[in-house]
């Protein structure tokens, strides 16, 4: 039996000679185009085609049943950011430059709302070095016009983080995560400059005007302006596909949905109103807005994304790409639990569990392992199902597998366009690794059935905790002093996969650095 030193040996190799391979060609003679779409705080249950009883998703759920769903498949992360960063550079978080959340706070009051509306200079997150090596770079260099259309948070507005210097042609959405907690913004930004959209300044956290009825729907309508940004952004997608038809295209389409605030169109809101009956209103807190429909609102959301790919899958049926066009759809960490959001009523994480300390901010299951679905048509075969063990830090050596471009040195992940292929010769992980530098700083790894955690590091506690997910999926029952050994080699692992961070409010003291 191979040690796990070995076993990585071959992967990395095996991984090397797929990313010299030539490029996929598709019907019409030429590298597939790719459409990346990466829903934002999602949870693993939340479309039909996981088991969600109460949101509707016909339009994803088609897409998984003419394509693959992943079931073990994980995010880079339990929360936006490093997250992103990791689905973007390939490299697993002990490795990474970004880590966490960063408002890169010694700027000035980056949390002033209204002031960063109007300065640059206070948007945006701690930005990715110059140079930095991103699918977006690599796809550029195999001909793809690149785009990023959404919420970036990888690099405020006048740094080398923007996506126009990180290996994307067009850009247009949020660059700021924080500005992004209204779907009604002063702006967005198309490419490096602002555009300026047709709503009022209404700041995250504002409440309901002193003496409204909260059970009055009209006392809500200070929430609700006229530019929604959702639309807005669907409407640059499917513009950026139609101008570049003619050549392999790459569309990153980073949606700010469902993550809070609660805002969805009034008639989406109603259809759930509808289904659910009344609810006691949501009033705000943690700089999120009112609704007075909460739970509505929130299936509201989903299903509107549904119906947004729904149009992208139309428009690229309409220009006859759909079958060289290669479509993903994930989330970059599992549900939240604030902003209104009620993930047990949803059974968000189905079948972990859903409530608060085990959905996003977590390296639980509830927080990482997200949906997949990939829809090649002509190439995929339908209605698959697959446990492949996977993680965002696949995704970039199966995008340059696609390309036919080699996988660049220092990358975590291994290409699985094989699964996708339906072929036998699959590379598997011989673990999996996260580390997250907050809510206690944690570290995690999967190691075929076996899941170890450690928690509170800040606290100074290094145990291991130790899950069979195969038989404990919700992570109940904590085997470690039953099998010491398992403990011992996911120890190791966490010691070895672990390089101290280059950015401070990354490092973990406890683990060295």
């Amino acid at each position: 039996m191979k040690t796990i030193a070995e076993s990585l040996a071959v992967l990395i190799l095996l991984s090397a000679l797929a990313g010299c391979a030539s490029p996929t060609e598709g019907p019409v003679g030429r590298p597939p185009n790719i459409v990346f779409i990466l829903a934002d705080d999602l949870g693993y249950g939340e479309l039909g085609s996981y088991g969600q009883e109460l949101i509707e998703t016909p339009n994803l759920d088609t897409l998984a049943s003419n394509g693959i769903r992943f079931t073990q498949h994980y995010s880079g992360s339990p929360v936006c950011a490093p997250s992103r960063y990791v689905l973007l550079t390939g490299r697993h978080s002990g490795h990474a430059y970004i880590r966490g959340n960063d408002e890169w706070g010694d700027r000035g009051d980056v949390w002033d709302f209204a002031k960063a509306v109007e300065d640059p200079n206070l948007e945006g997150q701690r930005p990715l070095p110059a140079g930095t090596t991103t699918i977006g770079t690599l796809l550029q260099s195999a001909g793809y016009r690149t785009a990023v259309v959404g919420k970036w948070g990888l690099g405020g507005p006048l740094t080398d983080g923007v996506p126009n210097k990180q290996g994307f042609d067009f850009f247009y959405g949020y660059n700021c995560q924080r500005q992004a907690h209204t779907f009604f913004p002063r702006h967005l930004w198309r490419n490096t400059e602002k555009v300026w959209l047709d709503n009022e300044l209404v700041v995250p956290g504002t409440k309901l005007a002193e003496g409204a009825d909260p059970l009055a729907p009209e006392s809500y309508r200070q929430f609700y302006l006229e530019d929604y940004s959702p639309e807005s952004m669907l409407s640059e997608a499917v513009s950026f596909i139609e101008e570049n038809r003619e050549q392999p295209f790459f569309l990153y389409f980073a949606t700010p949905i469902p993550h809070a605030p609660l805002q969805a169109p009034a008639d989406w809101v109603q259809k759930y109103v509808d289904k659910f009956g009344d609810e006691e209103p949501y009033l705000g807190d943690r700089g999120y807005f009112p609704h007075r429909y909460p739970r509505a609102a929130y299936a509201a959301m989903v299903s509107y994304l549904d119906d947004q790919v729904g149009q992208l899958v139309q428009k690229l049926e309409e220009l006859g790409l759909r079958e060289n066009t290669v479509i993903f759809f994930t989330s970059d960490n599992g549900p939240t639990y604030n902003g209104g959001t009620d993930s047990p009523f949803f059974d968000s994480a189905r079948p972990f569990k859903s409530e608060q300390d085990w959905g996003k901010g977590t390296l639980r299951e509830g927080g990482i392992r997200v949906p997949m679905i990939v829809n090649w048509p002509g190439t995929i075969e339908r209605s698959k199902t697959t446990g492949h063990i996977s993680a965002f830090y696949d995704v970039l050596p199966t995008l340059c597998e696609l390309a036919g471009i080699p996988v660049p040195e220092g990358v975590d992940g291994t290409s699985f366009l094989s699964v996708l292929r339906g072929e036998e010769s699959q590379v598997q992980h011989p673990f999996l690794y996260w580390e997250f530098p907050s809510y206690g700083g944690q570290q995690a790894v999967r190691m075929g059935d076996w899941k170890g955690i450690r928690r509170d590091i800040f606290k100074d506690n290094l145990d291991i905790e130790l899950y069979n997910l195969v038989e404990d999926p919700r992570e109940q029952m904590n085997v470690a002093a039953q099998h010491p050994g398992i403990v011992d080699e996911i120890r190791a692992i966490m010691e070895r996969e672990h390089v101290p961070a280059e950015v401070d409010r990354f490092k973990i003291k406890q683990l060295g650095d």
